[in-house]
């Protein structure tokens, strides 16, 4: 307990707090007092008061209060739902009904006295503490009651009593008997604390660390409209930000992804009329459409809040779970809370499971995944709380959202899923915290699930989780995080999907050898760009589909160039300061045609495999203006959001005049070799480019070899006929196929230039991997479940 007041107080201004004082006013409150007090003046936290422990115990003990409540404990059964529902009931009457001590009650109106200073309009939250609340290993998310938008010292002490009869909600109460703290030794701190005006801004959350792999380098924040409540019980599906921490102290633009929820309700206060005739503190109202379809917050707030993480982590020296507020009056950004991250920062070992799902079925619906692991079973569809005990163990709980009480049926289910939340609402949190799947946010899961059909809910295969019908067959790899042996040959890893870079990135790796522009354009944008530049004069149906897609962004070419700059900026920003070989688009034709509107500007070639792809559409008239896109995200990666580890690669260079026209056009887009350091590399993947590789260096900074297309275009296969009679001479080991990388490799070495291969092969083959070696090429990149193997293979 800090100095700055008696054992005995009842009552504690926030600025005498310090996080010593948990034991005396709980981890919320306590955290609240340190912020105020210690960290720099620029953090604004509202100001307030706690009631400490030995207050709480002293209403406890009048009138024999505690006695009551530990005889109606004693003989529960926290298992049997009923009787933890009726036993709950009773002792939350009990503690209402409970008069204050007059010392408590007087010190309580004096503290209120001075936080609002005459002024009638103020309105204040009344926050429960629990003093075992916040410790690292229990997040007790949510158990304990808030009230918002409370009036006067009346209804504060009304509320507060509320508050200690929380101690006792049904979800408290089996929370405490699951993790092993007596019911005695929780005591409960009630904070009062003036309101910050979010219910006319915007309010959320944000970890200092990336919540799904434990990616410490990112700020993970999401926002919505209105009181915070919403995001934090999961019932708006809302924005989401992540910004890079080197970047953003770097000064440069650090906001490296962005997500647009649907945010279809907003929480506010009622008016003191409403609040009369209905009871109610506060009112959800619908979201107007103009806001859905903008995000929240500024980049500018974004980074501040950012900002403001920083400084809250480095004074607490570990990653942290925050909530704040955006005044909607003076346009301020408020620090509400501060507890430590609960799941991942526990979880650095020297192994971990990863799971891959063997095969696909049916989608039935998806949402946003929560962790990554999969879980199988029947669903069990749950309309309301009164409907708990239909959950058996292993079964899919399926419902709109969940909020705390809860709990106790969560821990059954082999999964959770719900219309409605994001990555920080109650669900998200209690899901990772007892290690089962969730994916939230699906909008119609309860309509599209049917109670007692057999699904898969896999959280592996990145942001998107995803429900299959039926009972997949699954994959679990123990991953070993130790040191890795000394080799020659740098081992680089093949990258597509940027949600999965996270993950990734905490493998044993000395950066991205390929990371592809493909999965990027096909997921995260799904137009042709050609569609996205003749934006308004196209068809009504593709001005709706554009519409649709770019919806947050200042016009559908910004959506355009924005998305690519985010995709390649979170791999980028995953494996900082290693280097990032970012290929540029290589969609053959025939994938071009699948985007939106693909068909109205793709031709129909007999073999797309050879056709109008790589250097050649690059350079075409036809092509040029959507190139300038990608190069302007590529620009900005590297320049404004300083992410200069990103090299340029491209693809498939028929002849030393594209080489040379291709490399001038980057350049008159700028991205000129050499200029901060951007080194251009060329996928060698036609027999010309290793004939005459020599010629080719002189336009490029080294070789990345892609065995695949060199192969096919070699030996005269095409890879994509599936021409099974044809596949058993596939093979990149084929002594014509090593003549050419020999020529290659060679070349490189002898301009001192790198040169590397990210082709299927090496992961393929492990002889093929040594053979590479040997012939001393730089690095092998391999796809990321290849990584430690082949590594290891090398080392013997």
């Amino acid at each position: 307990m800090s100095a700055l007041f008696s054992p005995t107080a009842l009552v504690v201004p926030f600025e005498n707090l310090r996080m010593t004082d948990v034991e005396s006013v709980g981890g919320k409150n306590a955290s609240l007092g340190e912020m105020i007090s210690q960290l720099p003046s620029g953090v604004r936290v509202p100001t307030g008061f706690a009631t400490t422990a030995h207050a709480f115990r002293e209403f406890l003990q009048y009138d024999g209060l505690t006695e009551r409540i530990n005889a109606r404990l004693d003989a529960l059964d926290t298992d049997d739902v009923r009787a933890l529902a009726e036993a709950g009931a009773e002792i939350r009457a009990m503690v209402e009904a409970q008069p204050f001590p007059a010392d408590l009650e007087k010190a309580i109106r004096d503290a209120f006295a001075t936080l609002s200073a005459g002024n009638t309009d103020a309105t204040f939250a009344v926050r429960s503490s629990a003093t075992a609340e916040d410790l690292p290993d229990a997040s007790f998310a949510g158990q304990q009651e808030t009230f918002l938008n409370v009036h006067g010292i009346e209804d504060v002490l009304h509320k507060m009593k509320e508050v200690f009869a929380s101690l006792y909600n049904d979800r408290a109460i089996s929370y405490r008997v699951h993790k092993g703290f007596a019911h005695a030794d929780v005591a409960l701190s009630a904070g009062v604390q003036r309101m910050v005006r979010s219910d006319l801004g915007a309010a959320g959350v944000m970890f200092t660390i990336d919540t799904e792999s434990g990616f410490e380098d990112v700020v993970f924040i999401t926002s919505s409209y209105g009181l915070g409540e919403t995001v934090v019980q999961g019932a708006v599906n809302p924005d989401e930000f992540y910004v890079h921490k080197p970047m953003l102290k770097a000064g440069k633009r650090a906001v490296i992804r962005r997500n647009l929820g649907s945010k279809l309700i907003q929480m506010e206060f009622t008016t003191p009329e409403e609040k009369k005739a209905s009871g109610k503190l506060v009112k959800t109202t619908d979201v107007p459409t103009e806001l859905r379809n903008r995000y929240s917050l500024t980049d500018a707030d974004v980074e501040q809040l950012a900002h403001y993480a920083l400084v809250i982590e480095q004074h607490y020296g570990r990653p942290m779970d925050i909530e704040w507020g955006k005044d909607g009056t003076d346009g301020q950004l408020y620090i509400l809370q501060a507890r430590p991250e609960t799941v991942k920062s526990q979880q650095k070992g020297q192994s971990e499971f990863r799971y891959k799902l063997k095969g696909h079925g049916t989608v039935l619906a998806e949402g946003r995944a929560i962790g990554q692991k999969i879980g199988t079973g029947p669903v069990r569809l749950v309309h309301n709380i009164s409907e708990m005990d239909k959950v058996q163990a292993g079964d899919i709980l399926v419902t709109d959202m969940t909020d705390p009480n809860w709990e106790p049926v969560m821990k059954r289910a082999s999964a959770i899923v719900t219309n409605r939340g994001g990555r920080t609402c109650h669900a998200a949190i209690i899901a990772r915290e007892l290690g089962i799947p969730a994916v939230v946010g699906c909008g119609d899961a309860t309509e599209r699930l049917k109670d007692g059909t057999l699904v898969t809910v896999s959280c592996a295969e990145g942001d998107t989780g995803l429900i299959y019908d039926g009972l997949l067959e699954t994959e679990v790899t123990e991953v070993q995080r130790g040191t890795m042996p000394d080799i020659k040959t740098k081992i680089m890893m093949n990258v597509g999907n940027p949600q999965l870079a996270f993950d990734f990135c905490q493998l044993p790796n000395e950066g991205v050898g390929l990371a592809r522009l493909e999965f990027i354009i096909n997921n995260n944008i799904g137009v042709h760009p050609k569609a996205i530049l003749d934006y308004p004069n196209v068809d009504a149906d593709l001005k709706k589909a554009v519409e649709s897609v770019a919806r947050g962004h200042a016009s559908p070419r910004a959506f355009y160039v924005d998305k690519v700059a985010e995709g390649v900026a979170t791999i980028a920003a995953a494996f900082w300061p290693k280097p990032v070989i970012v290929r540029l688009s290589d969609f053959k034709s025939n994938e071009y045609r699948k985007l939106i509107g693909g068909s109205r500007y793709e031709p129909e070639e007999e073999n797309p495999m050879l056709g109008f792809r790589g250097a050649a559409r690059y350079i075409s008239e036809d092509f040029g203006e959507a190139f300038a896109m990608e190069c302007e995200a590529m620009k900005r990666v590297r320049q404004d959001m300083g992410l200069s580890n990103v090299q340029v690669m491209v693809p498939f260079v028929r002849t030393l005049k594209q080489a040379e026209r291709v490399t001038q056009l980057l350049a008159d887009h700028g991205l000129k070799r050499g200029e901060n350091e951007l080194k251009v590399i060329m996928m060698c993947e036609v027999p010309s480019n290793a004939i005459l590789a020599d010629e080719f260096l002189q336009y490029f900074d080294g070789f990345s070899i892609g065995s695949n297309d060199l192969t096919q275009l070699t030996l005269g296969l095409d890879r994509d006929s599936g021409l099974e009679l044809l596949a058993a001479d596939f093979d990149e080991r084929d002594p014509a196929v090593k003549a050419l990388l020999t020529r290659a490799i060679s070349a490189c070495l002898a301009h001192g230039k790198y040169v590397g291969i990210c082709g299927q092969g090496p992961s393929d083959h492990p002889d093929f991997a040594h053979w590479l070696a040997d012939q001393g090429i730089s690095s092998i990149s391999l796809n990321p479940d290849s990584v430690i193997e082949t590594w290891k293979s090398l080392a013997k």
